[in-house]
This record gives C-alpha cells, structure tokens and sequence, in this order.
C-alpha cells in the first residue's frame, strides 16, 4: 500500500487527449493530484486539471524538466521519450508503465520478436528494413506490412494482398505478418498492480472499418465459449506478467477459425476496447488503472450489463468546427451514454467521441448500436 496517503501523491501525466480526460474524470473520485504535459494548448484535458503545461512529449529535455516535481508518472499515449523516463526513473520517480515496456511498445518489431522469444502465441512474421525486403518474401502473402515504429490508429498498417500489392510496401523498417484467417477479433483489458494482484475485465469483440482499421463497434461480453473466454483471460496475465508490467494493458487478439488465440498487439495504457466499462462495469479502466499504478486493490470487473461501443468518428468531407447531427435522438433511446472529447475542430475519421449502448437483450444491443451508428453524424 502506498506510504504516503493518495492525495499527497503529485502525479504527472504525458499525453492530454481523451483517455487523460477519462482518467482525469476516475481521478477526481478520489482527489488526487493531477498534472498533464501535451503539445496541444488545445487539448481535451487543457482545462481540465490546475497544473498543464504545454510541451512536446517526445522532447527528451521537455519531458525530464516537466517530470522532476512528481512522485508518480504515467501515460495516455505511447509516443513519449523514453530517454526522459529512464533518467527520472533512476532518479526515484515511480513510472508505470515502466519505460523499457514503453520503449518495448514503441516499436512493433521489438513487441512481436518479445512475444516470440517468451513463446506467446501471435501470428507468422517476418522483420523487414523495406520495400525491396518486402518484395523478397512473396511467399508470406496475402500480409499485412506494418512500420515498426510512428503507426497509429490505423496508420502504418496496410494489406499486401497479391505480388501486384508489393508497390504499396512501407519503405521503411516494419514487419509482414502472415494474414491469419480468424473468426473474431478479441480484446481482453488486463491490470496488474506492485502486490501482483491481477483481474481481467470481461473479453470484448471488436469489428474494426473495413478501409480505416479504426474499431468501428465493440461488443461486451463477446460472443464466445467458456473455454475460448478462459484461455483469454489466462493469455492476457501471461503477457502482463512476461512484461512484468504495472498498470493497465489492453491485449488484442485474433481467435482463429481452429480455435486458437493469437496475440495481435498490446497498448500499455487505457485503451478503446475500454471504454464501455464506463458505464457497464463495477469498475471502469480508467479507474482500474489508477489503482494499479497506485497499488491500491484492484476494482472487481464484473459486468454490470451487456454493452456496444460505437465510435464516434468525424464524417468524411467535414472539417471545421464540429456539429453534432442526431444528438437528441440518440440521447432519447434509453441505455445510450454519449461520451464527447472536447475537440472543437472535426476532420474527416479524427475521434471525437464514443456512445456507450446498455440493453439486457445482445439482439436488440446490435440493433441499438447500429442506428445510434447510423443516427449520431460528426460533420462540420
């Protein structure tokens, strides 16, 4: 348990968007002590916390001069400077997740060749330094090449289906992976807090845009057997303990057409596949993660009600200062909690938002997500 009591503890946060601002939400529960770094004056969290300051999160002097006054540092993105970390964590501040797991994650050649080393299942992959590397393992098609580092919310990832594909390889260092055939996308949002007390919250399916590879809907609990749901949950602490990680880490997986679960990616941080846990969970992630950096005890998970996710996503060909089309008529269905993030400006598939949809019935959950999908437009 922490010696000294929670609300002395001064913590710093790299990263204002929108996960700090739930975080930030979770932290005022307990009053704790908040202070957010973030390039952006403008950022969800800006007016949010008494102490923001702004700063480029990859500066490594930046980092450390901002990271000297607190006790306790932690992240909402993984583009930080690593560098900065190690130097404030040899210098007795608390940082979780830890900076080598941050360092680890950055890059996706590192996290896959980890996974392979510490035999955690994942799909086939070659490392490749670029187009030309690319084009020397035809025999790993239909892939998907990824960059190993700089790729997020669905950039740096792309399909090479055929040899005719090749053309559209990164040209810089990355991976092709051998395309699994799968029948579900899982996630399973594991905490592990100082004591090694672990719990998992519920396995949630993913359905991901099919030109955007940004998660379109999010479905809790998943459709899936008791067996599937606990080999899930045990791959999940697997990974956390391997890591040896502190804090919360989302671990995505591909449940093959054979039965099996191979690990896809991890985020050592809150994450998307989270965020129905608002509403529909005894605890959610943003406060699970709190506790776990904080080694206090873990929240239970349980699962309150079945709920969707939907993102909310700026329209394409809408850029300017957002409008929120069908807002009322979404807000009119019952069981839907509508989450904004404070951005004013919307571009074409920025996030902008989430809607939380509870129902009992996983039949009229669907529908229910759907229309909310179909109702609520971010345009500008």
């Amino acid at each position: 348990m922490p010696t000294q009591d929670i609300t002395d503890i001064k913590i710093g946060v790299l990263g204002g968007g929108q996960l700090g601002r739930m975080m930030i939400q979770s932290a005022i529960n307990y009053n704790l002590d908040i202070s957010i770094l973030d390039p952006d004056e403008n950022a969800p969290c800006a007016h949010l916390v008494k102490h923001f300051s702004v700063g480029k999160l990859t500066d490594e002097q930046a980092v450390y001069n901002w990271g000297k006054e607190f006790d306790l540092i932690t992240i909402e993105i993984e583009n930080v400077s690593v560098s900065a970390l190690k130097k404030l964590q040899d210098e007795g501040i608390r940082v979780f997740p830890q900076p080598e797991i941050i360092e680890l994650i950055q890059d996706k050649r590192k996290q896959k060749t980890f996974y392979k080393a510490n035999r955690i299942p994942t799909s086939d992959f070659v490392l490749t330094e670029g187009k030309e590397d690319v084009a020397n393992h035809k025999e790993m098609l239909p892939a998907v090449n990824k960059l190993g580092t700089e790729g997020y919310d669905g950039r740096g990832v792309q399909m090479i289906r055929t040899a005719d594909d090749l053309t559209k390889a990164f040209t810089k260092p990355g991976l092709l992976e051998r395309l699994v055939d799968f029948e579900k996308e899982l996630s399973v949002v594991v905490a592990r807090n100082e004591s090694g007390e672990m719990q998992c919250f519920p396995v949630v399916e993913l359905s991901y845009h099919p030109e955007h590879n940004l998660v379109e809907f999010l479905f809790a609990p998943a459709q899936i057997s008791n067996d599937i749901e606990e080999k899930a949950y045990h791959l999940a602490k697997d990974v956390i303990k391997k890591l040896d990680m502190i804090g919360l880490l989302a671990v995505e997986m591909f449940l093959t057409k054979d039965g099996d679960l191979l690990v896809n990616e991890v985020a050592p941080r809150t994450h998307n596949s989270g965020h129905h846990t608002i509403e529909a969970n005894l605890t959610s992630q943003f406060e699970q993660h709190l506790r776990a950096i904080l080694n206090l005890p873990l929240g239970s998970t349980e699962l309150i009600t079945p709920a969707a996710m939907v993102n909310l996503l700026g329209e394409d060909n809408f850029t300017g200062n957002a409008m929120y089309e069908g807002m009322s008529d979404c807000m009119a269905m019952k069981g839907v909690y509508v989450h904004l993030y404070g951005k004013k400006v919307t571009k074409p598939f920025r996030k902008m938002g989430h809607v939380t949809i509870t129902d009992d019935s996983i039949s009229d959950l669907k529908l229910k997500a759907r229309k909310v999908k179909e109702t609520l437009k971010v345009k500008a």
